[in-house]
């Protein structure tokens, strides 16, 4: 009897009864020399040697039995040419049909394009599918699965409108595949009309369709859309829970995510690795160091076998939240590393400024030859030389890899990261005629890049050109209108500050506030800017300025150039105080023991004046402070940052 097997959209047609009484045949013939005299069935000797591997040797029964050749003995033969991807041999098959004369039925001729597909022949796949003569449902779904997985959107959509035009029936397999490739702007739209189609032929309650549907919306950034969809599944399986997980996580909505995690964990969801490496994810977003250790000891005590792509994760998670011990070790005991396992480790390294590991790293990853670099290599190495000073030995790097030393030759994120490197070592001339001489059009993400060092160092006459340009070129963009207007506060034209601001208010731009937080107890505390919301305000307000006092007394002087108003100094110190990372700080002294380690998170760039504040606190009373902004970590014991001053 044949079993119907699922394997990735297309359907295999395993005869594994009789394969194993024609196994179990064969062997009994080897041990019985007795029966040795009887003429072997032709049939059963070409099964044999297809279920063990020996395909030359079928290949050759294939020959002799010529016209003899009928359905059971193709199909046998074709799948194990699909299982050891055995292209040539596969293909002699193919032409033996053809020569033969044999009219393969429906059935053969999916096997053709699934075999064909699996051996990355795209365009022998696509003419086997526009020479059939019938074509069922499976025959379309299995070509589009095709396009899906290997990323031709367009062809993929394009040929699911012909099954359409043909009159053919998609089923629930056929919805789910075609929507993974409604991506983009364009792609939405159809997959819009395509889930109009699926409502009008009722699988808008399958659980496969209805997990792609708010998988597109999710990777659209219409997560509540797909919340939606969900909500309304009627039955839930541990691949739809895991792509709304995913699809927070990948919006940066990590507090949401982790809150559908738990909830579903109550529910009793069976998690799999790919649910894990979501929530990863989200914890990595937020920094939360316990919840990810506790999340790391639940997938131990699962024992869930540690794929590649969950190892990759814990290494990003531990990176993230400032535990580069346990991401190294976790990197270093890995079996097998692929390109992405030495980028999440480069990548790890280059945002705590730890620029000579990074540049070792790289050396053992080409001394060891075993994976090759990738763009995103590259662009981590030269991320670790920024943020370590590391100038020079950039562009270095930068030069080679221009030359064509790594095999990836640079694209714009790399010439954004030469800029930014340029930027922070003060060579701001240098990185402005970087700019003006590259040979593609500098990204808005280029000149904000060029706009913000300007900024750092105070280099009016280039911010000015820069920033008008930005103005000009990316008018939403609040951040722009910010740190040009910070310029010229540092220069105190004030009257320009007001200009560029009544401009910001005229074109309706909103800055996005800075906020920081802190996790005690796996709950996040999170604090904005003179915030008036967290439980405890007051006692927090009370014990920064207790604090301020303490710490002026050993040698701290506010930095009140970190103030952007034109206010006297006694209101610029009161505003200082209010900076979300003092109060994060403050309250995690607070509520912390003696010794425990203050970690906090900033949204934003942290300023000088918070920056020196937490060395204070860190060398008085002897504890470890850790603070990550957007950009970098920061790692202060006895009142020295691991930046070196250098950000």
């Amino acid at each position: 009897m044949k079993l119907l097997q699922k394997n990735n959209g297309p359907f295999l047609f395993l005869n594994l009864k009789q394969t194993t009484i024609f196994s179990s045949i064969n062997s009994f013939i080897t041990r019985q020399f007795t029966l040795s005299s009887f003429p072997p069935d032709p049939q059963t000797c070409l099964d044999s040697l297809c279920a063990n591997g020996h395909l030359k040797q079928a290949l050759l029964e294939m020959a002799m039995r010529g016209i003899e050749m009928k359905f059971h003995g193709y199909d046998n033969i074709l799948n194990a040419c699909i299982n050891k991807r055995a292209i040539r041999e596969g293909q002699r098959v193919h032409a033996h049909m053809i020569k033969t004369r044999y009219l393969p039925p429906v059935y053969l001729r999916t096997r053709l394009i699934v075999f064909y597909s699996k051996c990355g022949c795209l365009g022998d796949a696509r003419r086997v599918l526009d020479e059939m003569p019938e074509r069922n449902v499976v025959s379309w779904t299995a070509m589009l699965s095709v396009y899906s997985q290997r990323g031709f959107a367009s062809e993929a959509l394009d040929l699911f409108m012909q099954m359409l035009r043909s009159d053919a029936e998609p089923n629930e397999f056929t919805f789910a595949t075609v929507l993974t490739s409604c991506i983009g702007i364009v792609g939405l739209e159809l997959g819009r009309q395509i889930h109009c189609l699926i409502i009008k032929r009722n699988f808008e309650f399958h659980i496969y369709v209805g997990s792609s549907l708010l998988d597109m919306y999710a990777k659209a950034g219409r997560i509540y859309e797909a919340r939606k969809v969900f909500e309304h599944l009627p039955e839930r399986d541990v691949v739809s829970c895991t792509a709304i997980i995913s699809g927070y996580a990948q919006l940066d909505l990590d507090e949401e995510a982790l809150e559908l995690f738990r909830r579903f964990k109550i529910e009793g969801m069976t998690s799999n690795y790919v649910t894990y490496a979501s929530v990863l994810t989200a914890i990595s977003g937020l920094a939360a160091l316990d919840l990810g250790k506790q999340v790391h000891n639940h997938v131990l005590r699962c024992e869930l076998p540690f794929y590649i792509v969950l190892q990759n994760s814990l290494i990003d998670m531990y990176s993230k939240c400032g535990n580069l011990t346990y991401s190294r070790r976790i990197f270093d005991n890995m079996p097998e590393r692929t390109v992405i396992s030495w980028n999440a480790m480069l990548v790890g390294y280059s945002k705590h400024g730890m620029g000579r590991e990074v540049v070792e790293l790289f050396k053992s990853m080409r001394e060891e030859n075993k994976v090759k670099p990738d763009s995103v290599t590259l662009l981590g190495v030269l991320l670790g030389c920024s943020h370590g000073g590391m100038e020079d030995i950039g562009l270095e790097i930068f030069d080679e890899m221009a030359n064509g030393k790594y095999g990836v030759l640079p694209e714009i994120e790399h010439y954004g990261c030469v800029v930014d490197l340029l930027g922070r070592a003060s060579r701001v001339e240098e990185a402005f005629e970087f700019v003006k001489k590259m040979p593609i059009e500098p990204t808005a993400a280029i000149w904000g890049s060029l706009l913000g060092a300007c900024r750092v160092h105070s280099n009016v006459d280039i911010g000015e050109f820069v920033g008008h340009h930005l103005l000009e070129i990316e008018p939403g963009n609040a951040g722009n209108y910010v740190i040009l207007s910070n310029l010229y506060a540092s220069a105190s034209r004030w009257e320009d500050v007001k200009r560029v601001r009544d401009l910001m208010n005229e074109k309706v731009v909103k800055k996005e506030p800075g906020r920081s937080w802190i996790e005690l107890d796996q709950t996040l505390h999170t604090f904005h800017a003179s915030d008036h919301s967290h439980p405890r305000r007051e006692e927090v307000f009370v014990k920064v300025k207790e604090l301020s006092v303490k710490f002026k007394e050993a040698g701290y002087v506010p930095d009140l150039s970190c103030v952007l108003h034109d206010v006297d100094e006694e209101q610029k110190e009161k505003i200082l105080l209010g900076h979300s990372e003092k109060l994060a700080l403050t309250f995690g002294l607070i509520v912390t023991s003696d010794g425990v380690p203050v970690r906090v998170i900033k949204n934003l760039r942290i300023c000088v004046d918070c920056h020196n504040f937490a060395k204070f606190m860190s060398k008085i009373y002897r504890r470890e402070v850790s603070l990550r902004d957007k950009s970098r970590f920061h790692h202060i014991v006895d009142g020295i940052c691991s930046c070196g001053e250098y950000w």
